[in-house]
């Protein structure tokens, strides 16, 4: 699917990745598309009570979201095939069992929880952030090469004013204080 230049892909399925970790809230009805979108992020906060369903297979068709992707990468194969075959509905409960999601909160709850967590991730070190979230990706693709990238990548975080700045906070007992230099 060809995108806007500069555009991003909300789904996160065509173009290149984020760069910097995605936290969703869910909370009432999250059906197909619903889940897709869920499904291109890094952390998912549900409240009690949410609904899944990806029923495409009902009307006929597939999804073509990333969730024949995505689902039995997060869930298993056989979690993802249970819903993703039948288009049952699952509850909060089996969506944060099987991993579809990482939290469930009460309802109301779903959007400040999932902001207090993008917020520890905002505090912690950019670099180091961002390299967290490239090598896991490039794991799920080749495992080998994300190994081989591990040490050349740290070379230069570990060259960084972050750095610097990890070790003394932790030295001087504080809060680290990170530029993403």
């Amino acid at each position: 699917m060809p995108l806007a230049d500069g555009g991003l892909d909300p789904l996160g399925v065509y173009g290149p990745p984020l760069g910097k970790p995605m936290v969703c809230a869910v909370q009432g009805i999250c059906f197909t598309i619903g889940i897709e979108l869920m499904l291109g992020t890094d952390i998912r906060v549900a409240a009690r009570g949410t609904r899944f369903g990806q029923i495409e297979i009902k009307r006929g068709i597939y999804p073509v979201g990333g969730a024949t992707i995505r689902w039995p990468r997060e869930a298993g194969w056989a979690n993802a095939m249970r819903w993703l075959l039948t288009g049952d509905e699952l509850t909060a409960e089996e969506a944060h069992r099987t991993g579809l999601v990482q939290e469930l909160v009460e309802p109301g709850e779903q959007l400040p929880r999932a902001v207090e967590i993008a917020e520890r991730i905002a505090a912690q070190a950019p670099l180091g952030v961002r390299a967290t979230l490239a090598s896991a990706r490039l794991a799920l693709a080749d495992e080998a090469q994300a190994a081989a990238r591990l040490l050349p990548d740290l070379a230069p975080i570990m060259a960084s004013e972050d750095a610097r700045e990890g070790v003394m906070s932790f030295l001087e007992r504080r809060q680290a204080r990170f530029t993403g230099r």
